[in-house]
């Protein structure tokens, strides 16, 4: 009967390389900690799970946490062209998800500084206190295949980084009914610069 036990409590690991199933968690450093957390706060439409006087941990999901932020006293000012971090990106499921979250900032005076049509996705760009890029985005497409298949095509080519896009502008067209694929569409215009 041990035999048996032994036996049945017996595993192996696969052979293949397994990929992460999921993006848990960012952890920022601040000496601005107040006000990352409550910048955060609003933008993610987050709470606080845990907060100390040295660290805040904070979730808008069923995770535990999604984002940490440290207060570390007395860090030198980050420079946005140099820092070797570019952006964390946030996706909403859909285009109201996106333009709802773009009117609450707005009105909370938090406005992005690069909103872009990337062609697989639609993308607001924010900067939080310490100057991090954050991009809250929406997929283009109906499916991660055509998403993918879209980079690889010649109009993604000509230009991966995409064009800029008036936010406003795709709020009064969603608000007046237009159809959303219409809206997701990226439009012609010159190339965006890259980032960084």
């Amino acid at each position: 009967m041990d035999g048996q036990l032994a036996a049945a409590a017996r595993r192996s690991l696969p052979a293949t390389p397994r990929s992460p199933d999921a993006f848990a968690h960012a952890v920022l450093r601040t000496s601005r900690y107040d006000a990352m957390i409550a910048w955060y706060c609003t933008v993610l439409n987050a709470r606080a799970v845990f907060r100390n006087d040295r660290l805040c941990f904070l979730t808008y999901d069923a995770e535990h946490h999604r984002l940490a932020i440290v207060n570390v006293a007395g860090l030198p000012e980050q420079d946005t062209e140099t820092a070797r971090l570019l952006h964390l990106a946030y996706s909403f499921d859909d285009l109201a998800g996106l333009l709802g979250t773009y009117r609450r900032l707005k009105a909370a005076g938090i406005l992005p500084y690069r909103p872009i049509n990337h062609g697989p996705t639609l993308s607001l760009y924010y900067r939080d206190p310490d100057g991090t890029a954050i991009e809250l985005q929406v997929d283009a497409f109906g499916t991660k295949e055509a998403a993918a298949a879209f980079l690889q095509s010649e109009d993604f080519r000509r230009n991966p980084i995409g064009v800029a896009v008036d936010p406003d502008a795709l709020l009064a067209a969603y608000e007046a009914g237009a159809p959303e694929a219409e809206i997701l569409r990226r439009p012609d215009g010159p190339a965006m610069a890259p980032q960084g």
